[in-house]
């Protein structure tokens, strides 16, 4: 098949035109190289695309609607992986101008791409955010997740209406993902493990919110892409659909940090905070539908995921 994917210079979105590029699809990737952290990263991991014949990469804001609506009349997609993103909670309260343009806005130049260029399934990533304050673990997709606890969430949230109406009125099938902390090789410089790395490997003091008290569904990044490429290709799926996709485990934060350490063979200086605005103290994702529908069956705990993401690091900084 022809697949669109943006957010192919971001994290996930890398790892997923890969895993569809060797399945033989053919891959149009598209980004915009924002700012919000490295530029070079996100080159990097764009690089590891760029000599496959299968791939073409196209430069394009995602809030450009005439942009977005050439990629789509020029590429003939059979399906779309939207992916691209502002990502962050914590950025969110500080820059809320840059979720209502790119989440919000360019997610409805994607919809209307689909709507009026024939695309007959169209994937995209909400998050786990969208569960906001609730206590009620695991997390399943039947719960209300009508309130968001950061501007991030809320927009995670819309974009599960945004795609609810399009389905509705114009018969465009719509899958949301809602994925829990992914983590590994080629990740976001602004996610827990590379911050703590980064801080350990140059002995500087790790911010350790809620003082320790957090738990996190931490998920391997190669069980995040099998289950977006299922939701891609499986067969008979509903018009409609909402799936968490997660590692159905949650750990504990100060568990998670320990086996960094250990990894990285360092002594981790500690600094216990308060909880920031926009937290949430624990994820955990029921992961049963996504099991029976999309046979997601995540295979990479922390202590096999961790060794991965330091040995990645290490390789990528030259350490």
């Amino acid at each position: 098949m022809k697949v669109l994917v943006t957010g192919t210079a971001g994290f996930i979105g890398m790892h997923v035109a890969h895993a569809l590029l060797r399945d033989g699809h053919e891959v149009v990737g598209l980004d915009n190289f924002n700012d919000y952290y490295s530029v070079q990263l996100k080159r990097d991991r764009h690089a590891t695309l760029e000599d496959h014949p299968g791939y073409r990469g196209v430069e394009q804001d995602l809030c450009n609607a005439d942009g977005v609506q050439q990629c789509f009349a020029e590429g003939g997609f059979d399906v779309v992986c939207h992916l691209a993103a502002q990502a962050g909670v914590r950025y969110s309260l500080t820059n809320p101008e840059v979720y209502e343009q790119a989440n919000l806005a360019g997610f409805l130049n994607i919809l209307e791409g689909c709507r009026h260029h024939g695309v007959s399934r169209l994937v995209y990533a909400s998050s786990s955010s969208v569960y906001g304050g609730n206590t009620k673990l695991p997390f399943s997709e039947t719960d209300n997740v009508d309130a968001p606890v950061s501007l991030y969430a809320a927009t995670k949230k819309a974009n599960e209406l945004m795609a609810h109406c399009y389905t509705h009125l114009f018969d465009v099938q719509t899958i949301g993902l809602r994925f829990f902390t992914v983590y590994g090789p080629w990740g976001r410089p602004d996610m827990a493990m590379w911050l703590f790395t980064d801080a350990m490997l140059n002995d500087r003091p790790l911010k350790v919110f809620n003082h320790g008290n957090m738990r996190r569904d931490f998920t391997f990044v190669d069980d995040i892409v099998s289950g977006v490429c299922a939701s891609l290709m499986v067969p008979e799926l509903a018009s409609y659909e909402i799936f968490n996709l997660g590692n159905h485990r949650s750990e504990n934060l100060m568990d998670m940090i320990g086996m960094l350490a250990t990894e990285l063979g360092v002594e981790p200086k500690l600094e216990m905070l308060p909880m920031q605005p926009g937290d949430v103290p624990a994820t955990y994702a029921d992961t049963a539908r996504a099991a029976e529908k999309l046979q997601f069956d995540p295979a990479t705990p922390i202590s096999a995921g961790i060794p991965k993401f330091v040995a990645w690091y290490r390789e990528y900084h030259g350490l």
